[in-house]
């Protein structure tokens, strides 16, 4: 089924066209070092589950709600920043996130116990809640939706540069010092964001909202939100892949551990091969999808993912097989990303994106903390391989819902 979506909304900004390219670069890398920073404080505790489960003796299934603590407080906080950023402009909101989950990385270094780290964890994920829909929604405020496919590509490559560096950087720091020294390198450069914020980021031109600002009002305006179908399909789908891969991801290291004899310098290795085929698959996708359509991408994607999740237990004989397989799931889960968030911002006018991003982000979110508490009581009472074939099957529902359900809205192909 094809479905037209205009994506001419007055008062839409278009300003990213007017701006010298510095401009535009500065304001692209200061959201790349957040991206970055945010990103990479998440995947190196997936990477360090196992370490951080042997230092302070938990169990595997409690290990998991270090991943989904911090997921559902991103999903919660990111319906409030949604409403706010929409009133209060995308700035504000930019400066606020990346403030809290400076302080809040710092607090991860704090001695104490398993219940310290857990809340930690949850303040961390109350800052990416801040932060997590409104990049995406400054993105569609200052770049043309004709561009919005390059600059989200590249914006999100921070999170493979995280697999790349941070990852690896944090996982020899835990190695040496403990696994909280990570978490202050990324203190430093959430840091840095914050002042970038100061001195590069500007409030897009675009009309803010009117509405009066109350918990009502917010639920009212997401309420509203998912009464219209095309939203509402494409949050669900949204939903289904993050849940699909958290899966899928959570304890794909502790089962490398247990069964094909890896070590944590090989876990940052495998990240590394990963987030290096993101950096090259999310810009030229991305910049792609500005060309040929959004749907033809998430959907091939999608479906690429199908056989490589469900498959992974099978392919993976040796651990050495894992780098090629890790690689090109990495280039599908890249694929798509960049294509999605530029089809959601074209959903609806800019006095509402905030909102519809954060709500996309919420259950995204949501489903993430479903699919990692899920994962954990798979593995420790039946095996990762069932949780890889119930990760392959959302992924397949989500595939038939990008084909039949996904509208694509009509993109100004560029020369």
């Amino acid at each position: 089924m094809q479905v037209n979506v205009s994506v001419s909304h007055a008062g839409d900004n278009l300003n990213g066209a007017d701006v010298s390219l510095s401009s535009q670069y500065a304001i692209l890398f200061t959201l790349w070092l957040l991206v970055f920073s945010s990103s990479s404080q998440l995947m190196i505790v997936v990477a360090m589950l196992p370490e951080i489960g042997e230092q302070l003796s938990i169990s595997t299934a409690r290990q998991g709600l270090l991943v989904s603590s911090y997921a559902v407080m991103v999903g919660i906080f990111a319906l409030v920043a949604g409403p706010v950023s929409d009133k209060f402009g995308r700035r504000k909101m930019l400066l606020l996130g990346s403030g809290l989950m400076t302080a809040a990385l710092a607090l991860h270094a704090v001695p104490g116990d398993y219940a310290v780290l857990l809340a930690a964890r949850s303040l961390a994920g109350v800052a990416g809640g801040a932060l997590s829909g409104v990049v995406v929604a400054y993105v569609g405020d200052y770049f043309p939706y004709e561009r919005r496919g390059w600059a989200n590509g590249w914006v999100m490559s921070g999170i493979a540069v995280g697999q790349i560096a941070g990852v690896p950087l944090g996982a020899l720091l835990a190695d040496n010092f403990g696994f909280r020294t990570p978490f202050l390198i990324f203190a430093a450069t959430m840091g840095a964001t914050f002042l970038l914020v100061i001195k590069f980021v500007p409030q897009p031109d675009v009309k803010l909202s009117e509405r009066k600002l109350t918990v009502g009002g917010a639920i009212k305006e997401y309420l509203s939100l998912l009464k219209q179908k095309d939203i509402l399909v494409a949050a669900v789908i949204f939903a289904l892949l993050f849940f699909s891969a958290a899966l899928y991801i959570t304890y794909l290291p502790a089962w490398l551990t247990e069964y094909r004899q890896a070590s944590p310098s090989r876990i940052a290795a495998l990240f590394f091969a990963g987030g290096l085929a993101s950096v090259i698959t999310g810009p030229i996708v991305g910049k792609l999808s500005d060309r040929v359509g959004r749907k033809p991408l998430i959907l091939a994607s999608s479906l690429g993912l199908v056989f490589l999740i469900g498959g992974t237990t099978f392919f993976i004989q040796e651990f050495w097989l894992a780098f090629p397989f890790f690689f090109f799931s990495s280039v599908l889960f890249a694929a798509r990303m960049a294509p999605f968030q530029a089809l959601l911002s074209a959903l609806v006018p800019g006095e509402r994106r905030g909102a519809l991003m954060s709500l996309t982000v919420a259950l995204g979110q949501i489903g993430f903390a479903a699919g990692a508490a899920l994962a954990g009581i798979i593995y420790s009472q039946m095996n990762y391989r069932s949780g890889t074939f119930a990760g392959a099957g959302v992924a397949l529902i989500a595939a038939w819902l990008v084909w039949r359900r996904l509208p694509e809205p009509e993109v100004q192909k560029l020369n």
